[in-house]
């Protein structure tokens, strides 16, 4: 990779859709030892179509393309052709930018800063087996790692008793002191409905009266009582 004696160069496409820059990394690749530039896309799509034609060892991958942009050209590239491995070059280091990028298979990450030697040290480590990524983005993958995971959200609980769920809610308004027919008008159903739902749920829990009701609401925690 670096010149040593029996190894050959490392086959390197340069996909970037803004031709000053394309022409320029093409230009300083040319003059990094172990490294062979076999050809340049100005797209995502001209991309694959080069991996598939020439089988370069390396694409060095900007995101931001028209057509078809890095991420998907990647996604392409690694499930057509495993063996091609592709480093990100890009101006863009945002967590939108980076993870799809990884996601989509690429080993290595550098922005457009990136000198020579860093470049050269990407496209050895990804052909090493190792990830090529700059010191930035591995600081920032370590800082989104130790972020603590969000809170799972709370088990939904069930209603007790075999209630329905539309029975729990006919119970909770009648616990708030609601009348059928306010309880019908709340929940956009008839007085008859309503009806139906607390003699069922009246069954279920083995009840008569809506005291009891508010009583079994508050003793089986489905209602507060008020603060002091």
């Amino acid at each position: 990779m670096t010149g040593e004696a029996g190894r050959r160069p490392a086959r390197v496409v340069v996909a970037d859709d803004q031709t000053v820059v394309r022409e320029g990394i093409v230009m300083l690749l040319g003059l990094l030892p172990g490294i062979e530039v076999v050809g340049a896309a100005g797209d995502g799509e001209e991309a694959v179509r080069l991996v598939a034609e020439v089988a370069p060892d390396v694409v060095l991958m900007d995101l931001r393309m028209p057509r078809c942009d890095g991420v998907e050209a990647t996604r392409r590239i690694r499930a057509e052709h495993p063996e091609t491995q592709v480093v990100v070059l890009t101006t863009f280091a945002d967590d939108d930018s980076l993870f799809p990028a990884l996601r989509a298979g690429a080993r290595g990450y550098l922005t457009k800063d990136a000198g020579g030697d860093e470049i050269l040290r990407a496209v050895e480590s990804v052909l090493s087996g190792d990830a090529g990524l700059s010191p930035s983005i591995q600081r920032r993958l370590l800082e989104r790692l130790s972020e603590p995971a969000p809170a799972p959200p709370p088990p939904a609980s069930e209603p007790p008793d075999g209630l329905t769920a539309r029975e729990a809610e006919v119970l909770l308004l009648i616990a708030e002191g609601l009348s059928n027919h306010e309880i019908a008008q709340k929940l956009h159903v008839s007085t008859a409905t309503v009806k139906t739902h607390i003699n069922n749920l009246f069954a279920k829990i083995g009840i008569k009266d809506r005291a009891q009701a508010v009583r079994y609401a508050y003793g089986k925690g489905l209602v507060r009582p008020p603060a002091d």
